[in-house]
């Protein structure tokens, strides 16, 4: 039975999240990611052209920032950091973002935008502010990758202990005064 084209697609995403999941982008290749998905390679090459733009398509990640219009002012901050748990635990694609992004500059480069295009526009709305958004956007990120770094991927243990609402109680406070608080 064959597979449609959007099938296939899928089929080669998953398997290619997976793999550089499990290997890191360095040592997964493209005949690798085509045996995961039982294609050949070639059809790896039709779909994405090559390694970076697979790893494009598979890390392309929303962060899906929720709607914080209706969040109470001092509860935004816990809010948006219970939301970055759960996002984390909820979808792969951001762990293999943050396992490679390490070791690869393109790849860093590729978690950047993310956060910048996603996050910036998030601050400068919050904040009312847009010349200090990118800093601001840039704060929060530095303790939601610090923190999944700690539990997802170093797995310390005090860390990884801590329950969503732990996690939210520690860092809303401080993504509350990145994102709305005074720098001084």
């Amino acid at each position: 039975m064959r597979r449609s084209s959007e099938d296939t697609k899928a089929s080669i995403l998953a398997a290619a999240r997976e793999r550089f999941a499990a290997d890191g982008y360095d040592r997964t290749t493209i005949r690798a990611v085509a045996a995961d998905a039982a294609i050949d390679p070639a059809m790896v090459m039709r779909y994405f052209g090559n390694k970076e733009k697979l790893f494009a398509a598979a890390a392309d990640f929303d962060l899906q920032l929720p709607d914080l219009e209706g969040v109470p002012g001092d509860r935004i901050g816990a809010t948006l950091a219970a939301h970055f748990v759960e996002r984390w635990e909820a979808d792969e694609a951001l762990m293999v973002l943050l396992r490679t992004a390490v070791t690869n500059e393109e790849v860093a480069g590729r978690m950047r935008a993310i956060f910048a295009g996603q996050l910036g526009p998030m601050a400068a709305t919050l904040s009312g502010d847009p010349a200090t958004a990118a800093r601001r956007a840039g704060l929060v990120a530095t303790q939601m990758l610090g923190v999944a770094l700690c539990r997802y991927v170093l797995r310390l243990p005090p860390v990884v202990e801590m329950t969503r609402e732990e996690i939210a109680a520690w860092l809303g406070p401080t993504l509350q005064r990145y994102l709305l608080g005074s720098p001084q």
